[in-house]
């Protein structure tokens, strides 16, 4: 993907390098982030929370641990779904990426192995969201349907394992916006005082 097929698209460039003035990725994973931690947290609550009547009922809500259960759930499913957006949002913005060959993050990486760790990443974890709804799907439905803590020991660990390789694979995503400079240059010109759309090409 490169300037010429844009132009030929009808499609024209802003200056973040994007056809458009604010990355789509970067929101989207912060959605996704927020959803997958949700599920998880919520889960882990559920498995504690042992007390199986309502309470907080003076302040309107009726706590229970099924609904805890429920909230992780739904959570869950809507992370996985975001997160097909999200990965096609973030391989889009890197064809467009032209990052300077000759610069190392603060891990010691070239922007190009950077956004092919990144993007690999992006579909491992992808598909290990997916392969928690399945197997979260299978908790809530089959396996312990009958069982008043609905996740097992394992799948909250795996939760666990997830969300710190999110923390590593979000730290790539952030270098090469900030160490890189990948399609923040928009927001780059905002701060030096400099108008963005000058620069438009």
């Amino acid at each position: 993907m490169n300037s010429q097929l844009l132009d030929s698209l009808g499609l024209k460039f802003n200056a973040n390098g994007l056809p458009y003035e604010i990355p789509i990725h970067p929101q989207l994973v912060h959605l996704t982030l927020g959803l997958f931690i949700i599920a998880v947290l919520f889960d882990i609550a559920g498995t504690f929370y042992l007390i199986e009547k309502p309470i907080f009922k003076f302040l309107a809500l009726p706590t229970i641990r099924a609904g805890l259960f429920d909230v992780g759930w739904y959570n869950l499913l809507a992370a996985a779904t975001v997160t097909f957006f999200t990965v096609a949002a973030g391989f889009f913005e890197i064809f467009l990426a032209n990052p300077a060959a000759n610069e190392k993050s603060a891990w010691g990486l070239s922007a190009s192995l950077t956004m092919l760790l990144h993007g690999v990443g992006g579909v491992l974890l992808l598909g290990s969201i997916v392969a928690m709804v399945v197997w979260r799907g299978l908790q809530r439905y089959r396996w312990r349907k009958d069982s008043p803590r609905q996740v097992q020991w394992s799948y909250l660990l795996v939760g666990i394992v997830i969300l710190g390789i999110l923390y590593i694979h979000g730290t790539l995503g952030a270098q090469l916006g900030e160490e890189f400079g990948i399609h923040v240059t928009a927001a780059k010109l905002v701060q030096e005082g400099r108008n963005p759309n000058l620069l438009l090409k």
